[in-house]
């Protein structure tokens, strides 16, 4: 039965259409709601029927793309992409961030909590993605690799950043002015140098940074700790970049190359050194 003031289609019976769990749909078509960003979703709606529940996505962005089969789903995506509204904030340091999920990730910093354990050694994570890359460590599958120099990696992501030193790309700009860079973090990093925002705190002495993972690498100096370690070795190390120059004498690989010369070394802080005898720098 329709309520006043709604639309005519107010209720959906998925068990009558799919054999699914009864579950009830509601849209709401008031043109007097308050909620902008409600009305914008409803309004992408107006064609909802059963094939839609079947991986159609029928709520869209008015102001970008982006689409989801979930109303709630697209709140989430214009608060968290275009008010910029930050409500969950962390009570250690000041912390904010758009998502109740994300608060929770970055509060196991504080507590030291790792909840992912490697069922081969004694290796434990606050995320599951770090487990998944520490289990590699075991297989020593590394299945992506550079078709310019051979450098492989366990990450397809890893090979995309990797990828950029040989074509150049920076596809992260500074809204505020021409810097441009080819990692996320680096332009983060760099937009502080507008806001002064350093919203990481070490509750020890307190340091700040406008990164969390420097905050994290920070912390090791009071910790002690050296999470990385090596599989042919006891060398463990505070930081992933020294284990990995470390390997690299086991190995011998040398996955950076030079463009201009073909150069190769261990280390892409020495390729980056090695560039500037070309550019002059």
């Amino acid at each position: 039965m329709a309520t006043s003031g709604y639309g005519s289609h107010t209720e959906v019976d998925h068990n009558r259409h799919h054999g699914y769990p009864t579950e009830v749909c509601h849209i709401d078509n008031d043109p007097t709601s308050s909620n902008a960003n409600d009305q914008a979703a409803d309004q992408n709606f107006n064609l909802h029927s059963a094939s839609e529940h079947a991986g159609e996505k029928p709520y869209k962005c008015v102001q970008c793309d982006y689409s989801t089969a979930e109303k709630g789903n697209l709140a989430r995506h214009v608060r968290t992409k275009h008010t910029g509204d930050k409500r969950y904030m962390c009570g250690e340091c000041g912390y904010r961030v758009a998502e109740k999920s994300k608060l929770s990730r970055h509060m196991k910093i504080h507590t030291g909590e790792r909840s992912y354990k490697c069922d081969q050694c004694d290796y434990s994570a606050a995320r599951k993605y770090q487990l998944d890359q520490h289990r590699t460590k075991h297989t020593g599958e590394k299945p992506y690799m550079c078709g310019e120099c051979g450098y492989r990696t366990v990450q397809r992501s890893k090979l995309s950043r990797h990828m950029r030193i040989h074509t150049g790309e920076k596809p992260f700009k500074c809204d505020q002015c021409d810097y441009s860079a080819a990692r996320k973090v680096t332009l983060v990093t760099h937009q502080a140098t507008h806001t002064g925002d350093k919203p990481y705190m070490c509750g020890e002495c307190g340091f700040r940074t406008a990164q969390r993972s420097k905050l994290s690498r920070h912390m090791r100096t009071h910790t002690g700790e050296k999470p990385y370690k090596c599989d042919q070795c006891e060398y463990s190390a505070a930081e992933k970049s020294s284990l990995n120059n470390h390997l690299a004498k086991h190995t011998g690989e040398k996955p950076y190359m030079c463009g201009e010369c073909g150069y190769r070394t261990a280390r892409k802080s020495s390729l980056s050194r090695h560039m500037r005898t070309h550019t002059r720098e």
